[in-house]
């Protein structure tokens, strides 16, 4: 089939969707706004990319005569805009049909309650598409709760994994260590300084309880970069635990199945989320994981049984679920193995892109 998809082109869900339909023998088209072209050469050469004239928020007003021209050459059989607020807004106002809207998170959690225009905005272009598709069940109850309407039908479409590139592998640590790791952006919305916290509260815990030992061997390595870096290495200074935790810095996607593959736990301790894909790919590596009661992630995480669920914004208890895991290495075998077998049933990447397939034909049979 012939898709055109609308969507920030240096973002690796992009890269990812895009490249899955192309390497299936699909034709595909990629419009971004100038200011979201690709970082790195990591789009598939069969993949014909548009860059269109404009950038800022006034590009998906402004770019709309070119993408009514690109439109009608390209003449897609199904358009998939992702984000709603941004390219939802651009494919309605250049009237793209049939459209396939997918939400990502802020463009329904946020992005709606900063003011009564663009609530009213957002309702416009959900109210547009002819299906709309979102990640998780918990973004979709959230979408019914914007539109005011509990019978709409939404389609669940997983962001997950390939299973070949995340498995369990022997861990890259010749040093006795316990491992706890992180994978994410360092803003306040990840509550990274709720698990460096919680790293102290632990180790104290420890040390209280004669078990200076353990708490000699635990390490946090922090995956990721963003405005809140300096602020979080003054925390770790304040707390006295430079020489058990180690800021690693941002690595490409594909790179992550190796940073994995150092950790003992994953631990997510996110204030907000739609779904959770970092925590998804820890699973497939066989790693239990520690995560904040934030609504995406309690969809992804069995609650005692491929992970723990903590209570967000609260360093005592991330650190009480990080203790459970530490002074029990069957429990962590345990979770692990239930986590990967979870993710092998639901966010297996190969069954995710045929369920989009999928819905791209239903879509197209139905006009």
């Amino acid at each position: 089939m012939r898709i055109l998809f609308l969507s920030a082109a240096n973002s690796i869900h992009t890269v990812r969707w895009v490249n899955a339909f192309a390497e299936n023998g699909h034709e595909v088209h990629l419009a971004y706004n100038s200011d979201h072209a690709p970082q790195a050469n990591n789009i598939n050469k069969r993949v014909v990319q548009h860059k269109l004239k404009y950038s800022g928020f006034l590009a998906y007003y402004l770019n709309s005569k070119e993408m009514k021209t690109l439109f009608k050459k390209v003449s897609p059989q199904i358009v998939n805009a992702h984000y709603a607020s941004g390219y939802g807004t651009l494919a309605r106002i250049s009237k793209l049909k049939p459209l396939i809207l997918s939400v990502w998170g802020s463009d329904v959690y946020d992005f709606p309650y900063q003011s009564k225009i663009k609530m009213k905005i957002l309702k416009r272009n959900l109210c547009f598409a002819d299906k709309i598709a979102s990640t998780s069940n918990c973004m979709a109850k959230k979408v019914k709760e914007i539109l005011g309407a509990k019978s709409v039908d939404i389609a669940i479409t997983p962001f997950g994994v390939d299973l070949k590139k995340f498995q369990k592998g022997k861990k890259k640590d010749s040093l006795d260590f316990i491992t706890i790791g992180n994978v994410k952006a360092l803003n306040p919305l990840y509550g990274i300084s709720d698990l460096i916290i919680s790293i102290r509260l632990l180790k104290d815990n420890l040390e209280k309880e004669n078990m200076q030992n353990v708490s000699d061997r635990i390490r946090l390595f922090i995956y990721g970069e963003g405005n809140q870096k300096d602020e979080l290495i003054e925390l770790t200074k304040k707390y006295n635990l430079q020489n058990s935790i180690t800021f690693k810095g941002k690595i490409p996607n594909s790179e992550v199945p190796k940073a994995l593959k150092q950790f003992d736990i994953f631990c997510a301790t996110s204030i907000k989320e739609s779904f959770g894909v970092a925590l998804v790919e820890a699973m497939a590596m066989s790693l239990p994981v520690v995560a904040t009661d934030a609504e995406g992630f309690k969809e992804v995480v069995v609650d005692e049984i491929t992970g723990i669920i903590v209570e967000k914004e609260n360093p005592v208890s991330i650190a009480n679920g990080l203790k459970r895991l530490v002074l029990n290495e069957e429990l962590r075998r345990k979770m692990g193995e239930e986590g990967r077998i979870r993710v092998e049933e639901y966010y297996n990447w190969t069954n995710n892109v045929d369920t989009m397939e999928r819905l791209y034909d239903g879509i197209i049979s139905a006009q």
